[in-house]
């Protein structure tokens, strides 16, 4: 587990990179700010991920956990690593592939 990268969550949808700045900027060295969006409409997802230059920094940062961003109360906590599959095509489908396109005939 990265001991310097934050996940927060419960953004405002209206938020971007800068606003994390401003917040989160106080605590030390930001390396960087990756506000999550949807892939199609390009709209946040209401959750970030901020990488501290130092461990040191990040932990300082988790005091922000339950302060306020633009009227919602953020979730601050270290990120963890994923395991197994994501919605870009990692993990592996099981069972029979189904055919969507099949009509039912009726007598």
């Amino acid at each position: 587990m990265q001991q310097n990268k934050l996940f927060i969550g419960n953004l405002p949808f209206s938020s971007d990179e800068s606003d994390l700045q401003q917040a989160f900027e106080q605590f030390g060295e930001i390396d960087e700010i990756r506000v999550i969006t949807d892939r199609e409409t390009g709209r946040s997802r209401g959750f970030a991920f901020i990488t501290f230059a130092e461990s040191d920094d990040a932990q300082s940062a988790l005091a922000m956990d339950g302060e306020e961003l633009n009227g919602r109360p953020l979730r601050v906590n270290f990120a963890t690593e994923r395991n197994g599959g994501n919605a870009a095509g990692k993990g592996k489908a099981s069972g029979k592939p189904r055919n969507q396109n099949l009509t039912r005939n009726t007598v």
